[in-house]
């Protein structure tokens, strides 16, 4: 009984030792990526990179790691005009099946699905907000977005009739979808503005716009979007998306 005692009492301490190596290992690994992510975006800061699972030095002699969380808080995507980002706030990412080099200079993930939001003072920079006249003496422009409810974006839109010196703000309810790496925005109805009466292609030359958001982290694309209090939702998903290397 009592060398049981002994054995018992030590595979505790081995126990709490590996327990121990583990975490410090995940941890040294952690930092590692975050620093290989943050040189491959060029990011301003530093990610959150969480290593999921226990044991991690068993997926470490397997090769591949079963799931990686990452986080960034500001990310500038390209927009497909020369010079112009769009700032994306709060990327989440889950990576699945994250195959990874010995020193960690390269890691791959088989799946990756994840969500961030677009606010909307950045997405309005891609609206009309310049004056643009849709009939004679009647010009129109977006002034602001913002939540419309019910998934919709509530689009301001302001007409002024010259001759009349009338200038008036009228909000428009629109959908909002993604296509092609865009995020798009398609009024439901038309807005009235005074008696003039404008073509629909010429008033949704105002109304409806687009936003490109291309380049993501890790070649990771958008997916779904939908309009929320703070700004639009975007899901993103991908394979094989490079965090290092």
């Amino acid at each position: 009984m009592r060398a049981l005692r002994i054995l018992l009492i030590i595979v505790v301490i081995l126990g709490g030792l590996f327990v121990i190596a583990d975490r410090i290992a995940v941890h040294f690994a952690e930092g590692e990526a975050a620093d290989k992510l943050q040189s491959r975006e060029n990011l301003a800061s530093t990610p959150d990179v969480n290593i999921k699972g226990f044991p991690f030095l068993t997926q470490v002699a397997g090769g591949s790691l079963d799931d990686v969380e990452v986080g960034i808080k500001n990310y500038e995507a390209a927009t497909g005009t020369a010079g112009k980002t769009i700032r994306i706030d709060d990327l989440k990412a889950d990576m699945k099946s994250v195959s990874f080099s010995g020193d960690y200079s390269s890691a791959t993930a088989a799946t990756a699905t994840g969500t961030a939001t677009i606010s909307y003072a950045e997405l309005l920079k891609a609206a009309a907000s310049q004056p643009t006249e849709v009939a004679p003496g009647v010009t129109a422009r977006i002034v602001g977005l913002s939540d419309g409810g019910n998934g919709k974006i509530k689009v301001m839109v302001e007409g002024t009739v010259s001759s009349l010196g009338i200038k008036r703000t009228v909000p428009v309810l629109s959908s909002v979808t993604v296509r092609n790496d865009k995020v798009q925005v398609h009024a439901d109805s038309l807005p009235r503005l005074g008696a003039a009466v404008i073509a629909e292609n010429r008033i949704r030359e105002i109304t409806d716009f687009q936003q490109a958001v291309d380049q993501l982290p890790g070649g990771i694309k958008l997916d779904e979007v939908q309009a929320a209090q703070d700004g639009v939702r975007i899901t993103v998903k991908g394979s094989d998306v490079r965090l290092a290397g």
